[in-house]
């Protein structure tokens, strides 16, 4: 049973009662028997409960832990001292304000607290990096590290988190460094994930879960960051230009950024190419089996499939249609996109 539709049934139950009574007071005005009003009203609060209530309860609760969760600890952290600090000064300031006339003596000391507070915690947060960056000097270099993990940062965009493989690969250590999302990121993959496409909506969230696992296991050091490009729209160009001005590399599946990024001499890391690489290379020469499912562009060819997913293009392979032979390899292409292999039926 989800929160959203126990939510709905205690609001509609709730809902229900208010309106009820609410119609039985209204009796006077409608000049319905009290009865019927109450059935009325209390079927009208069950409607607004079933729609409203998750609205008023379990959505909002779920986004502000959303919020936190997706926080950095470092602009967590550095938001509560701001806060924290924001509140003392007000709490000096109390007793002063207090002794003023009414009405300011009652109002000023709650309303500096709320300002001071919110003060405290937005310049905290939006000044972060920098008031960590002082920390060094304060304590050593190890008070940094436990804030940012590494100096190296690498940049994650929307296609990878989708794709997910990222976190396969942050398990075997191959990549050193800090994983890195911008904030402009996180928000294009909740758009996609709200999006009324039924398949887009999948990938949107399938990429939400993998940036959540990202945060949770604690595979590699991992944070979310807050600078944006507010001159530039496109997702993909603030990708690239956040990349030139920290000096990142981009970790991204989109061979279009790829380009665009490698034109402004930023470093790619396409997890397509690595896949490639560490694929099996069958040389000229060698002999594999083979299930041919389908038919090629040319005629009389067959194709099949090795478990990686390279397709292998069977010359004279038509007649092999759904069974499973030895086909000798000669030749292979190695493209963007993956690799090819051509072979023949092995002689016998």
């Amino acid at each position: 049973m989800t929160p959203d539709f126990m939510s709905r049934m205690l609001g509609s139950v709730i809902f229900a009662l208010l309106g009820a009574r609410l119609g039985a007071e209204a009796t006077p005005t409608t000049g319905l028997p009290p009865e019927v009003n109450s059935v009325i009203f209390g079927l009208v609060g069950v409607l607004i409960g079933l729609i409203l209530t998750p609205w008023l309860t379990v959505r909002p609760l779920r986004a502000v832990r959303n919020a936190i969760m997706e926080m950095p600890v470092d602009s967590l952290l550095t938001s509560l001292t701001g806060l924290v600090g924001g509140l003392l000064i007000a709490l000096m300031l109390a007793y002063p304000l207090s002794q003023l006339a009414a009405p300011f003596g009652n109002l000023l000391p709650g309303l500096v607290s709320v300002v001071f507070g919110w003060m405290g915690l937005t310049i905290f947060r939006i000044r972060a990096r920098e008031i960590l960056s002082i920390l060094p000097a304060m304590g050593g270099k190890r008070g940094r590290a436990f804030f940012t993990g590494t100096e190296r940062n690498i940049l994650l965009d929307t296609s990878v988190l989708i794709d997910g493989r990222i976190v396969g690969i942050a398990k075997t250590g191959f990549l050193g460094g800090t994983l890195a999302v911008p904030r402009f990121v996180i928000n294009e993959l909740h758009q996609v994930a709200d999006s009324s496409d039924v398949l887009r909506r999948a990938r949107g969230r399938h990429g939400l879960e993998k940036l959540k696992e990202l945060q949770r296991e604690a595979i590699m050091p991992f944070k979310i960051i807050e600078d944006d490009i507010s001159e530039i729209n496109e997702v993909d160009d603030k990708l690239v230009a956040l990349a030139v001005r920290m000096n990142s590399p981009i970790v991204t599946n989109d061979y279009p950024l790829n380009r665009i990024a490698e034109t402004q001499g930023v470093l790619v890391l396409n997890v397509n190419s690595l896949a490639n690489e560490v694929r099996s290379l069958y040389l000229p020469g060698e002999t594999i089996p083979i299930r041919i499912i389908q038919e090629g562009r040319e005629p009389n060819q067959g194709v099949g499939y090795l478990e990686d997913g390279t397709m292998v293009v069977v010359e004279t392979g038509r007649g092999f249609m759904d069974r499973t032979i030895n086909v000798e390899i000669t030749k292979f292409i190695n493209k963007e996109t993956g690799r090819m292999y051509f072979a023949v039926p092995e002689k016998k």
